[in-house]
């Protein structure tokens, strides 16, 4: 059986790998240092192939956040809207429709909604993440009791 060991993992460098848009940019964590690394032009890197393959089980890609993803959010989020004018600007937006702007701009003229936007943004990245830890039988320390706990 293979031993339990404790490394620190920093949840904002975490995040952040979470969000990365960019597909040739590839985000890993190493299970033994728990640093968060990137790699670009991944799969002409014959060297660091051989190191993946080296150490198996040791890096775990970490999943990109795609435009399908962001997408669902959004989807999500505008059918949660109650003002039918807002909606029919976001969903407009979101459609691609001509002269509609950024929904980021279409936003920052209801700071309330802009926030509650972010709050489900939020949500949604910290439990996507917290899934990805237990899949990978990775676990967090509650600060509180400083004890070991499934996310």
């Amino acid at each position: 059986m293979a031993g339990v060991h404790s490394v620190e993992i920093s949840w904002e460098d975490l995040l952040s790998a979470f969000t990365n848009g960019e597909a040739d940019r590839i985000y890993f964590l190493d299970r033994f240092t728990g640093e968060i690394f990137s790699v670009s032009d991944f799969e002409n890197d014959v060297e660091f192939q051989l190191q993946l393959d080296k150490n198996s089980g040791r890096f775990l890609e970490i999943p990109l956040f795609d435009y399908h993803t962001e997408r669902q959010i959004m989807s999500g989020f505008i059918s949660s809207i109650t003002d039918p004018s807002l909606k029919n600007l976001l969903g407009a937006s979101l459609a691609g429709k001509k002269p509609y702007g950024k929904t980021e701009d279409i936003l920052s003229f209801y700071p309330e909604e802009e926030e509650r936007l972010l709050l489900l943004k939020d949500q949604f990245l910290s439990s996507r993440l917290k899934v990805w830890l237990e899949e990978n039988n990775l676990f967090t320390v509650d600060r509180t009791t400083q004890g070991l706990t499934h996310p």
